[in-house]
């Protein structure tokens, strides 16, 4: 999907929202890999990430070129600091209306509103996608992530007390958001 946004950061700095392009690849990939080093909040371990530049790369054009799925970037001062997507719960007709959706942020970015904005702008394209419901799972003691998507009309319907394990093999609270798009 096509995407292109400018916003202002609580900093006074500007956010461009865009969609990734074959280019970004292996900023992109640098980027996945320290995010998800830095918080224990999301689905996978650095070293869990089987993606070489190239596969990235052609993920990025896929997205691109997907009408009903997104994979968008945050760039502030043409330094790519987060991405966020949206993926359908699957193309059969019961599930078709559903949508996942997922973000990452470099730690020394969180605080600027860039959580928002990805949000935000995943929410528009889910709507232009089509979709009726957007789903997220996000980590109970994630209470920052909690109250953003709560401000934005996420509802919670659910909670997986075993959501996730993490290397020291304890298990993390998953609270289950949606929230209505029509």
């Amino acid at each position: 999907m096509i995407y292109y946004k400018e916003c202002k950061l609580k900093d006074g700095r500007v956010l461009v929202i865009r969609n990734g392009e074959k280019e970004d690849g292996e900023a992109v990939l640098d980027t996945f890999i320290k995010t998800h080093g830095e918080s224990d909040y999301l689905l996978t371990y650095p070293e869990e990430c089987s993606f070489t530049v190239e596969k990235e790369s052609k993920y990025l054009e896929m997205k691109k070129n997907d009408e009903k799925e997104a994979e968008i970037l945050a760039v502030v001062d043409g330094k790519i600091v987060g991405s966020a997507g949206i993926d359908g719960v699957g193309r059969g007709m019961k599930v078709s209306h559903r949508c996942t959706y997922g973000v990452s942020i470099l730690k020394e970015y969180w605080g600027n509103g860039i959580g928002k904005a990805l949000t935000l702008s995943s929410i528009e394209c889910a709507k232009r996608a089509g979709y009726s419901q957007i789903e997220l799972d996000v980590v109970k003691d994630n209470e920052r992530a909690v109250k953003l998507y709560k401000s934005l009309g996420f509802v919670a319907y659910g909670e997986n007390r075993r959501g996730f394990k993490n290397k020291e093999g304890e298990y993390q609270s998953l609270v289950l958001m949606k929230l209505n798009l029509d």
